[in-house]
C-alpha cells in the first residue's frame, strides 16, 4: 500500500474556512485515472459550498474543493480507457451515473439519475461532494471524463471546464434564435462580466453575428468586456433597460444572458427583452422571477436555467481556445495560497478567473 502524501484544499466542516492539509495520494483502480494537477480554477460556486449550512447540500464532508481542473494523466487503472499516460487534459466536471441516455450522449450535467446520486450523497461532480482538483493529484472515475487540450496552457484550460463550458452552454441555448450570417441585426445583453461573463462575450463574438451589450456594476468589468469584444458597455442604473432597448433598435434585445441572477439583474433582463426573446438565468444571486400569464415577462419569452454543459460542448470550447478566439482573463495564485485566493474572490476584487497552480 502506497504511503505517498499530497497537499489538498479541503472542505472540512460546513460554514468553516477551507483547510490546506496533507492527505494520502489516491491510487487508480479499475477504470479510474490519476491526474497530476497543473491548474485548478476557483469559482463562486466554491464560496456557495463553503458558506452552506449543514444539510443544505447533499454532500458529506470532508472533501477536496476544485471543480475546474487541468493536468496530465499520471497513472491509469487496469481497465481505464481514454487519454494515455502523459497526455494533457481538462476534466469534465459534472459526474453523472454514466449509464442513462443523457450520460451516454455526453450530457452528464443533466443526468437522469442525478436525484438518486444526491440521495446517496455521492456529490454532483468533481469538487462538489467528491474530491476535486485543488490538490497535487486528482482521481477521476473514468477516462470518459477527460478532454485532451494539447499544448493549451493549464491556467487557460482549467477555467474552460466550468466558466468556459457554462458560458458556451448558455450561448448554445440562445444561438438558434440568432442569425449566423451577419444580416439579422440581433442583439444579446450579457449581465455580469466576471469569470463567466467575459467568456460569454468572446463566445458570442466568435460564434454569432449578434451585437453584444455588456452590463456590470464595476467599471473594471466593463473595461474587460470592451477588451473581450463587446460592442457596448454600461453600468447598471435605473434606466439601463431603456438604454439597452434603444441600442437594440427600440424594440428590446433578442436575448439576455444573466450571469448574476439577483433581483436587480432579473428586473433588468425583463425590462430589456423584446417579445419572443430568450432569457437564460445562469447566475445564482438569489433573485426570484414570477412566471405567470399574463405577467411581467414579455409575451413569447423563452426561459432557461443552464447548468454547466455537455462533454461535446467542452470539446468545442477547448477548440475555440486553441484557435485563440477565446482567452481567459486569469489571476494566478500558488496552491499554498489558496485561502488568500478564495478571500480575494469573496471580496469582489478578482478580475476574470482565479486559478491555483502548483508551487
Amino acid at each position: 500500500m502506497s504511503t505517498a502524501r499530497m497537499r489538498a484544499v479541503r472542505m472540512t466542516h460546513w460554514g468553516g474556512p477551507p483547510a490546506l492539509t496533507e492527505v494520502a495520494c489516491p491510487i487508480p483502480r479499475e477504470d479510474e485515472v490519476l491526474i497530476r494537477v497543473e491548474a485548478a480554477g476557483v469559482c463562486r460556486s466554491d464560496l456557495h459550498v463553503l458558506d452552506a449550512r449543514p444539510g443544505t447540500l447533499p454532500y458529506r464532508t470532508p472533501f477536496t474543493l476544485g471543480h475546474e481542473v487541468a493536468g496530465r494523466v499520471a497513472e491509469r487503472g487496469p481497465g481505464a480507457t481514454g487519454p494515455a499516460v502523459g497526455e494533457r487534459v481538462v476534466v469534465y466536471g459534472p459526474w453523472g451515473c454514466g449509464l442513462c441516455s443523457r450520460c451516454a450522449a455526453g450530457a452528464e450535467n443533466y443526468c437522469d439519475r442525478r436525484a438518486d446520486l444526491d440521495a446517496v450523497r455521492t456529490g454532483t461532480g468533481v469538487g462538489l461532494g467528491r474530491d476535486g482538483g485543488m490538490a497535487d493529484f486528482l482521481l477521476v472515475p473514468s477516462g470518459r471524463l477527460l478532454v485532451p487540450v494539447g499544448d493549451l496552457p493549464a491556467a487557460q484550460a482549467a477555467p474552460l471546464s466550468d466558466a468556459g463550458l457554462t458560458a458556451h452552454h448558455a450561448v448554445s441555448g440562445i444561438r438558434p434564435s440568432l442569425p449566423l450570417d451577419g444580416g439579422g441585426g440581433a442583439s444579446v445583453a450579457v449581465i455580469g462580466v466576471g469569470g463567466l461573463g467575459h467568456l460569454a462575450v468572446q463566445i458570442l463574438r466568435a460564434t454569432t453575428s449578434a451585437q453584444v451589450l455588456a452590463v456590470d456594476v464595476r467599471e473594471e468589468a466593463l473595461s474587460l468586456a470592451d477588451a473581450c469584444g463587446a460592442h457596448f458597455g454600461t453600468r447598471l442604473r435605473p434606466d439601463t433597460s431603456e438604454v439597452l432597448r434603444r441600442r437594440a433598435g427600440g424594440i428590446g434585445v433578442d436575448a439576455v444572458l444573466d450571469f448574476v441572477g439577483s433581483h436587480s439583474s432579473l428586473e433588468l433582463a425583463v425590462g430589456a427583452l423584446r417579445a419572443g426573446g430568450e432569457l437564460a438565468v445562469v447566475g445564482s444571486g438569489g433573485g426570484e422571477l414570477t412566471v405567470r400569464k399574463p405577467g411581467a415577462l414579455p409575451p413569447g419569452v423563452r426561459l432557461s436555467l443552464p447548468f454547466w454543459g455537455t462533454r461535446p460542448e467542452l470539446e468545442e470550447v477547448v477548440a475555440l481556445a486553441r484557435k485563440g478566439v477565446v482567452r481567459v482573463e486569469t489571476e494566478e495564485f500558488a496552491l499554498s495560497s489558496a485561502p488568500e485566493a478564495i478571500d480575494r474572490l469573496r471580496s469582489g476584487h478578482a478580475r476574470g478567473r482565479t486559478v491555483l497552480v502548483p508551487d
